[in-house]
């Protein structure tokens, strides 16, 4: 369907920083303006945004949507990640069926959706030898009905190293063969090239130092490179790894990486909160990239990641809201919020605008992902926007309402959403999803998951 969406508050466009009306032809936007009408000679719908402000839809660089159905387990509130990783995700990892995996997947979708993404990357490592495809299958099919663009990071562990949920569960890890024959049957099935694809492949080894081989890191890069895909793993989040780093092959953590082919402009790391001048240098010289995951940092007492440097630096930054079980919002708009905040408090109050963190979170991750044709309100870029419903009592008193959104945070209403220019939430309703329903379906696999956990 063509649309025509009028009388917006603002609209945040470096094109058309004035405009207020949007027109979307054949999923595009076609204009950016102010007073645009219909003809009749171009029939197309038209949507009054009165009291909403219009922001390209976010781009959230890293999720675990499996861990949707594992919030705040008591076990692991006040542990960091290695005991947490243990309490928590490893736990339940051997339990989560296909149809759990649905489950989970359509509640954080629905969470991004509704806090204004419209792409997710999400890291799934569910993975061992005999993994069902089905697990894979639940995560694109959920993405396929909510209307999101989905970035499948396809994780691995060829090892078990120190993968405590492994060694405790006797999961038997895939073979380097496996990795590379299931990564394929996954590329000829879903993947799609370009910069507005709905649907991309990414290589993602969980773990580049814990749970992956030097040689089982090298073939999967050459794979990757050969087939045009991206690259994307975990990466610094805590010391330990430039701790086992050194300890196991003599050199730092991203010198390890680069000895093993990941660094570059086709790949990024999820957290690189412990990163030292050396390997921010490193990252920028290579155009590798961050997924910046402050919540889940601060709730694993992590730290910060040191954005700022990396910034300066001119290391790709996007923002993301990692797992849910380690940041239980599952909001785009906290992650904006908090970064927007975190900074300051180390740095200063004039080291993060509102402006370039808008930034981090839609052009900055679209342009990591490949999806360059979004992340912007450009004409002939893809339709992915988002309208929020500032017209509330606690936006009332805002001066700035284009930014209102960020500064105030959630909760926020999603008014009207759009992907490749199809309309997946509608006065404030994401999809045909029933949200009751939904939330009996979330409440029973916790139940499920919990049964002789």
């Amino acid at each position: 369907m063509n649309y025509l969406i009028q009388n917006a508050v603002a609209v945040h466009s470096d094109e058309a920083p004035g405009a207020r009306d949007i027109r979307i032809r054949d999923g595009r936007i076609a204009e950016l303006g102010r007073d645009l009408t219909s003809t009749p000679e171009q029939p197309e719908t038209v949507i009054d945004a009165s009291g909403c402000v219009i922001w390209p839809g976010l781009v959230n660089t890293h999720h675990h949507l499996a861990q949707s159905i594992m919030k705040g387990v008591p076990a692991g509130l006040n542990q960091g990640l290695g005991e947490w990783l243990s309490s928590v995700p490893y736990r339940f990892w051997p339990k989560v069926t296909p149809e759990l995996m649905y489950h989970a997947a359509r509640l954080g979708l629905y969470e991004l959706i509704r806090s204004g993404a419209t792409t997710c990357a999400d890291h799934h490592y569910l993975y061992h030898a005999t993994t069902s495809p089905e697990l894979e299958e639940a995560v694109w099919q959920a993405a396929d009905e909510l209307g999101i663009r989905l970035v499948l990071c396809r994780g691995s562990a060829t090892e078990t190293g120190s993968h405590e949920g492994m060694i405790e569960h006797r999961i038997e890890p895939e073979t380097i063969e496996q990795v590379i024959d299931r990564l394929d049957a996954t590329r000829r099935k879903h993947h799609q090239d370009g910069p507005d694809a709905m649907k991309k492949l990414v290589v993602a080894p969980t773990s580049l130092i814990h749970s992956s081989t030097p040689d089982g890191l090298k073939a999967q890069a050459q794979w990757a490179r050969e087939h045009g895909l991206k690259m994307h793993s975990h990466l610094l989040e805590v010391e330990f790894d430039e701790i086992q780093a050194r300890e196991k092959y003599g050199l730092s953590a991203i010198d390890y990486a680069e000895s093993c082919d990941w660094l570059g402009p086709d790949v990024w790391y999820a957290h690189l909160v412990h990163s030292d001048p050396h390997a921010i240098e490193r990252l920028a010289a290579c155009g590798t990239g961050i997924a910046h995951c402050p919540t889940s940092n601060c709730r694993l007492g992590s730290g910060i990641a040191p954005v700022i440097d990396m910034q300066k630096a001119g290391v790709p930054v996007s923002l993301a809201v990692d797992g849910s079980a380690s940041a239980e919002s599952g909001s785009m708009l906290q992650e904006l919020n908090l970064t927007w905040l975190i900074h300051r408090a180390v740095h200063g109050p004039d080291v993060t605008t509102l402006e370039q963190v808008l930034d981090w979170g839609s052009r900055g991750g679209a342009e990591l992902l490949g999806l360059g044709d979004t992340g912007t309100l450009a004409v002939g870029k893809a339709a992915d926007l988002v309208l929020y419903d500032i017209d509330q009592p606690r936006f009332a008193g805002v001066h700035s309402p284009l930014m209102a959104p960020l500064m105030c945070g959630e909760p926020v209403t999603v008014r009207d959403s759009f992907v490749q220019g199809r309309q997946i939430v509608k006065d404030g309703r994401v999809g045909d999803l029933d949200e009751a329903e939904l939330t009996r379906q979330v409440r029973e696999s916790v139940a499920e998951l919990l049964a002789d956990a």
